[in-house]
């Protein structure tokens, strides 16, 4: 068998704030630590000790009060009942804009960087000064404590400094990007009823700039509870938009100046975001997160599991409205600069981000799979034709890393990183399986799990298959973590949040992943699960794309699944056409235009493909997961509750779904 693609060296082993924590614990409990496994070992036996060492080693600011950091649910309730921190007060973009304080860190805290070129850099005395700025504005507004401010917005300077003063006065922040239609837009923001909503004019992508005004109209007049539209300018003239409310310009807010934020002291549990996963059977779930546990938890994955230090460079490619924005953000707290990025990856030339990696010397470079899956195609050698020996980490997420993909970046990119594949999700807002910049990296597998969640792979009747290497199963954690939502809003009984998490195996966490254990006490995560679709990372639920497909009268029901597909995972669309109707290119077109203009472009299909019936359980219910697992080849799961079993030989086979 070949060895790992990686190995660090042992100098480098001792300069990872990792290697010196683990010493720490050691001389703290006289408990061996050999490795990342035994400190995970500890992480979960004593979780309070290790949420207090996570809290102290990375110099969380806040009042972190008496009693027990963790304290376990009481008899008969389940993991949601947890307490973290229940006497602690804190603010997370206090945290976040003091990372600029901590030794080593740069003068800059933010560099932005747009695919046309346009590059733009905050110093942190400017970015404390523009988020006290707004702050006011949004005194002024009428926003306090509790009330949400959202953001359709590009990931530009502007949506994270109204993010930090959202939170700065313990207002509730969301967000979701410029390429949203209208009903994405909506579907979201009007079950969270903003008082103030940020907006770009537009975003420039694939060297186009996209208008969004007529968009914004529609928007701001389905969201009746805001009260002021503050809008950003992005594209290259000045946008004429006529709205219902007030209206004002960020960048006038931003010139007027201000002083240093007041920042309000919350309890750990104090709701901070709102994150948006999939509704297979609705709109999408709005998901309530505490700031504090968010901060919690990156503060572990940012400075442990990446090495992340004051002074570094960290990049990912997202946009606002994937999980991995909050994620970048919260990078600011370990004194990084965020090098943000809006654009085509591949515009104006396709090896776009490797070149910004060595103008900007970026020492975490976070990117998804599918993005290096198209670097390894398009036969880019950035080893080559960059320099690119600042980059210590590339972090890879949004579906799995393929053997064949970990090769490439050690062969083509660079030889001597440490590329981490991570997986978790928009429900936690961080990582489930992570990476160890102290431990080798083996092809095709993530490291292990993350320090703080006891997680495993369970087979169907909730059996771990800890010890059975290559068996695939059910991702699962048996225990609490501080990033996990607080609730889901508008579901004050908790049953849709029990429903989501719960009901596979009660009382562990189920998180709709396939995954297995690997010989080197790795993992491999293996696709979606449930009928949930996951987009570049970003999770969708079908009734989104129901909603749009079965307003055309020739289509009668759809169904929608997540087809694994050349290392990546693409949207595969069936449909049931009305009697005398067949479909063709132009009803293609034109689902495609819709989906794209009043949801997102992610929600568009790679393959639409007619069929003549759909399979439903015998309630009427539409069995997405039984034909995901026909068109995988895999054992159909509970076929007797099935009302049509016969229909699922429609789908196997198919010829339109092998290219």
């Amino acid at each position: 068998m070949s060895g790992p693609l990686w190995q660090p060296d042992a100098a480098a082993v001792r300069r990872t704030a990792l290697h010196r924590v683990m010493r720490a614990v050691e001389q703290i409990t006289d408990l061996p630590m050999v490795a990342t496994a035994d400190f995970h070992d500890f992480s979960i036996s004593s979780p309070g000790d290790f949420w207090d060492l996570v809290w102290g080693e990375c110099g969380l600011i806040g009042d972190r009060g008496e009693g027990s950091a963790v304290i376990p649910p009481p008899p008969g309730h389940d993991l949601r009942a947890t307490q973290f921190f229940p006497a602690a007060t804190l603010n997370y973009a206090e945290n976040l804009l003091a990372g600029g304080d901590l030794p080593g860190a740069q003068d800059t805290a933010l560099v932005f960087r747009r695919e046309d070129g346009e590059r733009r850099v905050w110093s942190w005395a400017e970015l404390r000064t523009a988020v006290g700025a707004v702050s006011a504005a949004l005194v002024e507004a009428g926003v306090g404590v509790g009330d949400v401010v959202a953001a359709w917005m590009p990931n530009t300077p502007e949506t994270v400094i109204t993010m930090l003063a959202t939170q700065s006065l313990g207002a509730v922040f969301t967000s979701t990007s410029p390429d949203f239609g209208p009903s994405g837009v909506l579907d979201r923001f009007g079950q969270v009823a903003p008082k103030v909503l940020i907006a770009a004019d537009g975003y420039v992508y694939g060297g186009k700039n996209h208008d969004r005004t007529d968009a914004l109209a529609q928007i701001v007049t389905g969201l009746p509870s805001v009260h002021q539209v503050w809008l950003v300018h992005e594209l290259d003239h000045e946008a004429q938009v006529q709205l219902r409310v007030h209206t004002r310009y960020l960048r006038d807010i931003l010139r007027a100046g201000g002083e240093q934020p007041d920042f309000a002291q919350l309890p750990f549990d104090a709701p901070g975001f709102i994150l948006y996963s999939s509704g297979t059977t609705g709109p999408p779930k709005c998901l309530v997160h505490r700031s504090a546990g968010l901060l919690l938890k990156h503060a572990s994955e940012h400075r442990w599991h990446l090495d992340v230090r004051p002074g570094d460079r960290v990049f990912w490619f997202t946009t606002c409205g994937w999980m991995m924005w909050n994620w970048l953000v919260s990078a600011l707290a370990a004194g990084a600069t965020l090098v943000l990025y809006d654009g085509s990856p591949f515009h104006p030339q396709s090896d776009h981000l490797w070149r910004i990696a060595e103008e900007e010397q970026i020492t975490l470079f976070g990117v998804s799979a599918k993005y290096l899956d198209a670097c390894a195609k398009e036969g880019l050698r950035p080893a080559e034709q960059r320099d690119l020996r600042a980059l210590r980490t590339i972090g890879s997420t949004g579906s799995p890393l393929s053997p064949d993909t970990f090769r490439y970046v050690y062969r083509d990119v660079a030889p001597d990183v440490h590329l981490a594949s991570i997986s978790g999700g928009t429900d936690i807002c961080g990582c489930f399986v992570i990476g160890d910049p102290t431990q080798p990296v083996w092809a095709g597998e993530l490291q292990g799990p993350a320090l703080g969640a006891d997680v495993d792979v369970y087979d169907d009747d909730g059996t771990s298959l800890r010890f059975e290497a290559g068996v695939t199963g059910e991702l699962v954690c048996r225990n609490a973590l501080p990033s996990m939502p607080i609730a889901f809003l508008g579901d004050p009984s908790g049953d849709r949040y029990d429903a989501a998490y719960f009901q596979r195996f009660p009382g562990v966490w189920s998180h709709g992943d396939f995954a297995l254990w690997t010989e080197h006490d790795g993992m491999m995560i293996l696709g979606r699960s449930d009928a949930t679709l996951n987009a570049g990372g970003v999770r969708i639920g079908t009734a989104e794309i129901y909603r749009q497909v079965e307003a055309f009268d020739e289509v009668v029901e759809s169904l929608a699944i997540g087809q694994a597909f050349e290392h990546d995972t693409r949207v595969v669309l069936f449909v049931r056409m009305a009697p005398d109707h067949h479909l063709d290119d132009l009803l293609r077109a034109r689902i495609v235009k819709r989906l794209r203009e009043q949801c997102s472009p992610r929600h568009v299909p790679a393959r639409i493909v007619e069929v003549a019936d759909l399979p439903r359980t015998r309630s009427g219910k539409l069995a997405e997961l039984a034909v995901a697992d026909v068109v995988h080849a895999r054992p159909v799961r509970n076929t007797e509750a099935l009302a049509n079993p016969e229909s699922l030989g429609l789908f196997t086979d198919l010829e339109e779904l092998r290219t």
